[in-house]
């Protein structure tokens, strides 16, 4: 089920995306900060799929500890920012559809998910999570540890103004968003409780780590066999 307006959106946001990381908010970058050490320490060594990567944030700083990264997303735009980054592992980007991925199964030994599961439909989640698992090695020496990471944000993330443009019959969350420009659009943008999130991946995977901050959430998860 592919968002084309989600798409267009980031695909016009690629140039200001990374502002979001770097407001002037100790409290909510130390949360980010924190995030950043445990997935650095997590893909140590390791062979890293980074779906729906953007401007290459995450897969920069994973970089510094995995052994390679194939870093796949949508936006052409997103992808040429994340090209001309400084990484220091091999990372080869591909031009990808999550709901669709061109990789042969059981290739990585972790995959990561940064700031997209907000935007997927409720009504489809179970396509979703069989895209994003089919890609983990069955043997993946961090099997035990999860090999899927997941990263998200609460309202709070997003200032002041979190206005509802709509809610549509599966309960998908519909907002307002704002270029530099002025220029709007409405996207599929859910927010999540920490026990909605339980409930949401509980019955596909074994939840070994859930961190719910003000600003963020991230999960760990060992898919069920």
């Amino acid at each position: 089920m592919r968002d084309k307006k989600t798409e267009n959106y980031y695909s016009k946001r690629a140039p200001e995306y990374e502002q979001i990381y770097f407001r002037d908010m100790p409290d909510r970058r130390k949360e980010i900060a924190d995030e950043v050490d445990y997935i650095k320490e997590l893909c140590a060594g390791k062979n890293v799929l980074d779906i729906a990567c953007g401007s290459g944030y995450w897969t920069e700083r994973i970089s510094e500890t995995a052994s390679s990264i194939v870093a796949c997303d949508i936006s052409d735009e997103m992808l040429e920012i994340a090209k001309n980054k400084q990484y220091y592992c091999p990372v080869d980007f591909v031009r990808a559809n999550l709901n669709q991925l061109p990789f042969e199964s059981n290739s990585f030994d972790i995959v990561t998910l940064c700031f997209w599961f907000s935007h997927h439909p409720k009504q489809d989640y179970n396509n979703l999570f069989k895209n994003i698992t089919d890609p983990i090695k069955p043997e993946s020496p961090v099997k035990a540890n999860c090999p899927l990471w997941l990263i998200d944000n609460n309202p709070p993330a997003e200032g002041s103004v979190n206005q509802t443009h709509h809610i549509d019959d599966h309960g998908n969350n519909f907002k307002k968003r704002f270029l530099d420009n002025k220029k709007e659009f409405i996207i599929l943008k859910n927010y999540f409780e920490k026990d909605e999130l339980m409930n949401i991946f509980s019955p596909y995977f074994e939840i070994k780590r859930l961190v719910y901050g003000k600003y963020y959430w991230s999960v760990m998860l060992n898919p069920i066999q």
